[in-house]
């Protein structure tokens, strides 16, 4: 069971709701015999509050698990639930998005929280999931059973949301009874999913002949494609279901630049802009003046036409060219006089990793925690002063079970992903809440030191990020230290392939002087091996003696289709040995560092890709075998090797820990949390 205890992180914040601001309490109003707080008409967004007219909603999105959980077992609490709410109130939040119904608990404290704050309230934007499994096995939305499912979940959705459903337990699905009415702070639905470029282009050709969508509240223009039409019927469908609970709202669809409608001549991946959904071909009717918006999930550094369009490059905003905002000035362009725009998923994560780079230095990664909250506070001002209808940050928590390109062929197996959070994979450290994990054991000495060694001590914990390292000398050494992790060779008795010793796999090098270090991995295990070859030559520097830089693929080498540019493989140096304090409540915080000295005394935390585990909740290292390929083996142990510049390398003993199949973890909100507070103050101003 998870220990969830908040840190102080947010010593400062000044709540939001002190009862001398302008009051957001719902404004009900009557339109066309249906009741309605929210409408989106082509002039924007309204929110009727006792305030006034609000134009734009920011708000939060809300994952749908805890740390050793996947989504499907929905294992989030109903303290969970209030706490969190609580937190997003003292930080301003107006909105919260979800992805699909959650348990009963979370409307109950919803609407528990939203009673005791009247003037403050936290609105929900529903969303419904699609049954991804479904769509993408058959390739075709007009699937029967991707279709009858859909369409349950969607008025399952509307029953949940007003407190009339029921439902039996079912793996992957939230269940029990939803007896609680949130129907009066319900801002927006947003239905669907990122369309699958490959699925929704199959869905257009397998479907020629399928039939417009005169819906009553819903109608497909005469240009919608056939997926268009059957997002059409959707939307329809949920707008039925609502409208006979006597209330009406704005209804969207999400949606992602992968398909987008708008053209992007010099994007290198073809994928990502061979197809494209258009909101403006899924219009309501006059019976339906909830309206509809536009939804989309969009990210400062994906996909690669931010960094290659012309076009995108020229557009100046604040003082500076900003690809990103000249992509969000495309979108309103392009549905200007059509309905509003809100951007229901953006931000950057406070990954030690990173998967791409991103424009403005908003890369998917590499962000230490205060430096991602400052960026997802001024994509959030950017937004309201470019006129969108709303902003969404991703997300909430950090959520563990998540997974990228560039790390999830490292990671064996992947169904234990949950078990533990790698500070290689961005995906999992989206975060405004952090979730830090608790030891696995007591910290434990691993070797102790004969009269007249300069090596004393060492000792070592582990949790579910982390192995720990605190090692005492006699004497500092003067320049470097070296140490070496034993993976596969020395504990095991099998040495690195190719190789005929054992010797470390991995070297984590530390200049003591200049404070800086770097982790080296043996070429024949450097695990860029698995996302892409063969590797150019031109692309990294020659192997030393054996050893490379540990560096993940950020960006691979393409040819420009419209300007013809040769564009250059990239990479990242997630190997870069950052010296400082990573304790949250030091002033001088790094979330990024990784070692530090006291005295004769060095501190260091090894996170576990980096140590060449695909698995430590179950002993698996990684031994790398060409592209798309990998192998893992059971080790009992990692060796560990200590070296300093005057003398030899010292066995200093074995890191051992246990297997483990429940995690215990706190929760904190991050430093630099102030920044976004007050850029939720600064667009919820009247």
């Amino acid at each position: 069971m998870a220990l969830c205890a908040v840190a102080a992180a947010c010593t400062g914040c000044t709540p939001a709701a002190t009862g001398h601001g302008p009051s957001w309490t719902a404004s009900v109003r009557e339109l066309g015999g249906l009741r309605a707080i929210a409408t989106a008409a082509p002039d924007g967004y309204s929110l009727f509050t006792a305030h006034g007219t609000v134009h734009f909603l920011p708000g939060m999105d809300l994952g749908a698990t805890t740390p050793g959980h996947q989504p499907g077992e929905l294992a989030i609490t109903l303290g969970d639930y209030q706490r969190w709410l609580e937190e997003m109130g003292s930080l301003g939040v107006r909105a919260v998005r979800t992805y699909t119904i959650h348990p009963p608990a979370f409307y109950q404290a919803l609407a528990a929280y939203d009673t005791a704050h009247p003037a403050d309230p936290i609105y929900l934007v529903q969303g419904v999931y699609l049954p991804n499994d479904l769509y993408l096995s058959n390739q075709d939305l007009y699937d029967p059973a991707a279709t009858t499912t859909f369409r349950q979940e969607l008025s399952d959705a509307v029953a949940a949301v007003h407190g009339t459903l029921a439902r039996p337990p079912r793996p992957g699905f939230a269940s029990g009874r939803w007896n609680t009415d949130v129907s009066q702070w319900v801002a927006g639905w947003i239905i669907g999913v990122e369309w699958d470029p490959f699925a929704t282009a199959a869905t257009n050709r397998k479907n020629p002949h399928a039939p417009a969508v005169p819906g009553r509240y819903f109608h497909s223009t005469a240009d919608a494609s056939p997926a268009e039409r059957w997002i059409t019927a959707r939307m329809n469908d949920i707008a039925t279901d609502i409208a006979a609970t006597g209330w009406t709202v704005p209804v969207a669809f999400a949606n992602w630049p992968t398909a987008d409608p708008l053209r992007h001549p010099n994007e290198p991946n073809p994928q990502e802009d061979m197809v494209g959904i258009d909101a403006a071909h899924v219009l309501p009717t006059r019976d339906w003046p909830g309206g509809t918006f536009a939804s989309f999930h969009v990210y400062p550094y994906y996909p690669d036409f931010l960094q290659y369009q012309p076009s995108l490059q020229r557009y100046v905003s604040n003082g500076r060219a900003d690809p990103y905002a000249a992509y969000l000035h495309d979108l309103l362009a392009h549905f200007k006089g059509t309905m509003p725009v809100m951007i229901t998923e953006f931000g950057v994560p406070s990954s030690l990793g990173s998967a791409h780079n991103g424009t403005l230095g908003r890369s998917q990664g590499g962000h230490p925690e205060q430096q991602a909250m400052a960026i997802d506070a001024k994509l959030l001002l950017l937004m309201s002063q470019l006129g969108m209808a709303g902003g969404l940050v991703f997300e909430w928590t950090d959520e563990w079970y998540k997974r990228t390109w560039n790390t999830q062929s490292h990671q064996d197996p992947a169904d234990r992903l949950q078990l533990w959070h790698d500070q290689f994979t961005n995906e999992q450290y989206f975060g405004v809440v952090a979730t830090d994990p608790l030891p696995l054991g007591p910290a434990a000495t691993i070797y102790q030191a004969t009269a007249g060694s300069d090596l004393r001590k060492v000792t070592s914990w582990q949790d579910a990020s982390w192995i720990h390292l605190s090692v005492s000398f006699a004497r500092l050494p003067r320049r470097g230290v070296t140490i070496g992790l034993d993976t596969i060779s020395s504990v095991t008795g099998s040495p690195p392939p190719g190789s005929t010793d054992h010797r470390a796999d991995q070297a984590l090098v530390l200049d003591l002087a200049r404070r800086t270090g770097q982790a080296w991995v043996r070429e024949r295990l450097d695990p860029d091996q698995i996302d892409y070859a063969p590797i150019p030559s031109s692309a990294r520097s020659a192997p030393r003696d054996g050893w490379r830089p540990l560096l993940l693929v950020t960006d691979r080498p393409w040819t420009l289709p419209v300007t013809h540019r040769s564009t250059s493989m990239q990479f990242y140096n997630v190997g870069l040995l950052r010296y400082g304090d990573w304790n949250p409540v030091a002033p001088d915080y790094n979330s990024m560092a990784l070692w530090q000295l006291r005295g004769a005394d060095l501190d260091i935390r090894i996170p576990w890709a980096m140590a060449g585990l695909s698995d430590p909740s179950s002993h698996q290292a990684l031994i790398p075998l060409g592209v798309s390929k990998e192998k893992s083996v059971t080790i009992g142990g990692i060796g560990l090797t200590i070296a300093d510049d005057d003398g030899p390398g010292v066995q200093a003993g074995t890191i051992r820990w246990p297997d483990w199949e429940t995690v215990r973890y706190t929760e904190r909100i991050k430093p630099g949390i102030s920044a976004l507070q007050e850029a939720f103050a600064t667009v919820s101003q009247p």
